[in-house]
């Protein structure tokens, strides 16, 4: 049976990784990129934060080829939209027929995905799909993967920076999803099974920012600590 050729929607963070991690030992997929989108003004991964050089040497360490969908700062849907499907023909004329992505349990979000690579004539898939929240977080643990919050919600300040432990579920405040699902905060992974070796960092300033919505709306816009994952020398990889 031939493998299905396969892009990977790599953000850096964890579900991200265990994603990957199970695609990986999943004899039926090839990984040919990971792909992640990145703010041009700042060079840093859209929405996390994440300074590219962090990004490059995570891949390295991963020993993928990443390719980036360099964005503006803000841009709006219809040009979001536009510059995903340019890029995404271009990989599909390259023989990549799935596109792989973390997500959880969005339903919006997964038919969304769906809609716009049928448009393209990829199919999408989602290793992750319908699990445990916390069974994830216990999996990822489990198998030695290290992740540090690099971005929270207003009102998670104190969680920029801290690296998840076995602890960090029972110190999230109620109705905060494990994974940081419904948006709450985004990580950075820098060390497990898929890497050859850590990738080195120390912690920067951390800043408030606030996000307006892509599309019209009236409602306040999103508002999300940072804090800067500053690059620290790395040993050889190999």
């Amino acid at each position: 049976m031939s493998k299905k050729i396969s892009l990977f929607n790599w953000s850096g963070g964890k579900d991200s990784c265990l994603a990957l991690h199970h695609i990986l030992a999943d004899d039926d997929f090839e990984v040919r990129y990971l792909l992640t989108t990145v703010n041009e003004a700042f060079n840093r991964v859209s929405m996390h934060g994440v300074r590219e050089e962090l990004l490059l040497t995570q891949a390295a360490s991963v020993g993928l080829p990443l390719y980036q969908i360099r964005l503006p700062e803000s841009p709006k849907m219809e040009d979001y939209e536009e510059s995903m499907h340019r890029h995404l023909t271009g990989l599909q004329q390259e023989g990549i027929t799935h596109s792989i992505f973390g997500d959880i349990f969005l339903e919006d979000l997964k038919k969304y995905r769906e809609n716009k690579l049928e448009e393209i004539g990829l199919k999408a898939v989602f290793p992750l799909w319908k699990q445990d929240t916390r069974a994830i977080i216990r999996e990822f643990l489990s198998l030695g993967y290290k992740t540090v919050i690099v971005c929270a919600k207003e009102g998670l300040e104190a969680f920029c920076g801290r690296v998840i432990d076995e602890r960090f579920m029972d110190d999230l405040p109620p109705g905060i999803d494990p994974c940081g699902e419904n948006g709450e905060f985004h990580t950075f992974v820098f060390d497990g099974p898929i890497f050859k070796s850590p990738v080195h960092f120390t912690l920067g300033e951390k800043v408030y920012k606030t996000f307006p919505s892509p599309v019209d709306t009236e409602e306040k816009p999103a508002g999300y600590w940072y804090i800067d994952l500053l690059p620290a020398e790395q040993k050889p990889i190999g």
